[in-house]
């Protein structure tokens, strides 16, 4: 009996053994902590691929859905890679707003619902720019990239951007109908500002072509279509020092393009500004505003983008 007993005991202590350790709660996999939280809300999902689009459905549909953009704050939307459980969001979104244009390059690795996808960009597809010889550079997380292929920051031509507005609108009339009015109240209201600043930049355009310009990026395309910019575009990060070799690309440019302005997507650093200050370029902000701004909303930054151009070209 006692050697029964004792067999016994021994298994159970090698069971025992072979038995999973149960995972403490703090050690999640980073996939997992990483995943969006589900919506608790129970309103319509709708899956947006940059800020812009975020705030004009925002904007539009007040309540009546959620809206939610996933990328992280620090990287470019139009270059990020979503993980596993970013992408599984997507597909089970009520409604995917895309940029179109080529903007999430992600999207053409992966099976999204078409019945729910609508591309923002398509009333203009025709019209859209294509890039060539861009060269390859990298900035935060996403790495290397190269903006080869469709210009994308369609929004900053702001006929575009009431474009897109609208085929937002359209959307998400189809998705709850029973907010129809409220949607097409609220997408006259953003479609007048957006006019309006249109208006303005459109009013600019006679002084603009007259004064020639450097970009920190190329992705003042369709600003500079739209609004008669003469343009020549370098690759610089705002808050990137300038090296020799920047400034030597610089004069290179400048050698047959006589600017004196220097456009940036966010604010340089002082060491910048003394250094084209030197070279005789004053600097100016224009923020496309493709992620969510550190203050204010979607239009307070396109408002004090195209207050700057009028201050730089009175």
């Amino acid at each position: 009996m006692k050697t029964r007993t004792l067999l016994f005991s021994c298994l159970a202590l090698v069971f025992a053994g072979c038995k999973p350790a149960a995972q403490a709660p703090a050690e999640k996999t980073a996939e997992t902590a990483a995943a969006p939280t589900p919506a608790k809300s129970g309103k319509p999902q709708v899956l947006v691929a940059n800020y812009p689009l975020q705030y004009f459905a925002q904007r539009i549909a007040g309540d009546s859905v959620e809206v939610r953009f996933l990328a992280p704050k620090n990287e470019d939307p139009a270059f990020w890679q979503p993980d596993e459980a970013a992408i599984t969001a997507f597909q089970s979104a009520d409604l995917i707003l895309m940029n179109g244009a080529g903007y999430s390059k992600w999207a053409d690795k992966v099976t999204l619902p078409e019945s729910k996808v609508v591309d923002a960009s398509a009333a203009f597809a025709n019209n859209l720019i294509e890039v060539r010889d861009a060269s390859t550079h990298s900035h935060g997380p996403a790495g290397a990239h190269s903006h080869n292929g469709t210009a994308f920051t369609t929004w900053i031509d702001f006929k575009q951007a009431s474009m897109q507005a609208q085929a937002v609108s359209d959307a998400l009339v189809k998705l709850v109908p029973a907010a129809k009015d409220a949607i097409s109240k609220n997408t006259e209201s953003l479609k007048d500002e957006l006019e309006a600043l249109d208006d303005r930049m459109s009013a600019l355009s006679r002084r603009l072509v007259q004064h020639p310009l450097v970009a920190s990026h190329p992705v003042y395309h369709y600003l500079a279509r739209r609004y008669g910019l003469d343009l020549r575009s370098v690759l610089w990060e705002p808050d990137t020092a300038l090296d020799g070799t920047a400034l030597s690309d610089l004069n290179a440019i400048l050698a047959g393009h006589r600017a004196r302005w220097m456009i940036w997507e966010g604010e340089p650093s002082k060491d910048s500004v003394e250094k084209l200050a030197a070279l005789g370029l004053q600097s100016i902000v224009f923020d496309p505003c493709g992620n969510v701004p550190a203050s204010g909303d979607f239009m307070t930054v396109m408002k004090t983008n195209v207050e700057a151009m009028e201050k730089a070209f009175p």
